[in-house]
């Protein structure tokens, strides 16, 4: 009993490691743009503000593009991603017992969303100015709470959704997440409502934030060599699934 349960607490430990690592990737550029910004790091505010007039400009010339970015705009609120994000994880909890993981997908998902505002508090970048504005927003501008929460929210369904889709699920919802957190950081910048280090900001602190709380979910309860699947993970594996036999012709 003394080995497998020292295996246990080494996996457990190497696991939670894991996730530290994957929090520091991601924390150690974000907090560097952070710092360019507050100490007002002259190369990144003229690249940013370059880009914002760039940017507005072609959205200016195409009532068809601002339409629609507004209307991504408003499409990728918050609460509309979150909302959407909370009816899959009671989806997955309720028709596929995965209790425990779409718990882990919930919470995560919260502690993204109020993280993200608590840097903006931090951080506290005013918005770009604009001599003839495509649209306006509230608020701090870094890092961009849209895509943050785009790149959080598509991550973590993503990692939820895996252990019940084949090859081509697991292809179409990476597409998926990769459109939708593109689209956004695009769309942010093009109204000329966040300057591109905050899209940037966005992108990496939403999958950091996925990829460590991820690795400290499967820390928190790690398989030993020779442990079986815990029943929810078991519950999602095609493998487990009973099969049935169908009788050959002929026989009884």
């Amino acid at each position: 009993m003394g080995e497998p349960q020292r295996l246990g607490r080494v996996g457990r430990g190497r696991r939670l490691l894991r996730a530290v690592a994957y929090g520091l990737v991601s924390a150690v550029p974000v907090t560097a743009l952070a710092l360019f910004v507050r100490e007002h790091f002259g190369p990144l505010l003229r690249l940013d503000e370059a880009a914002i007039r760039a940017a507005t400009d072609v959205t200016r010339e195409r009532p068809w593009l601002r339409t629609f970015l507004l209307d991504w705009q408003e499409a990728t609120q918050p609460k509309w991603v979150y909302i959407a994000g909370t009816i899959v994880c009671l989806v997955v909890w309720r028709r596929h017992h995965l209790t425990t993981r779409a718990a882990w997908a919930f919470v995560t998902m919260m502690v993204a969303w109020n993280l993200q505002l608590v840097l903006k508090e931090v951080v506290q970048r005013a918005r770009p100015v604009v001599a003839d504005p495509v649209s306006t927003a509230p608020g701090y501008s870094f890092p961009s709470g849209h895509v943050a929460n785009a790149a959080a929210a598509t991550s973590i369904l993503a990692l939820l959704v895996w252990p019940l889709l084949e090859r081509r699920g697991r292809v179409a919802v990476v597409t998926a997440a990769v459109v939708v957190t593109g689209v956004t950081a695009l769309d942010r910048v093009y109204l000329g409502v966040h300057f591109p280090s905050d899209a940037v900001a966005g992108v990496l602190f939403g999958m950091g934030l996925a990829a460590a709380s991820y690795a400290g979910y499967r820390g928190w309860n790690p398989l030993g060599p020779e442990d079986p699947p815990p029943p929810e993970e078991k519950a999602a594996d095609p493998a487990s699934r009973p099969t049935r036999t169908v009788p050959r012709r002929g026989t009884p």
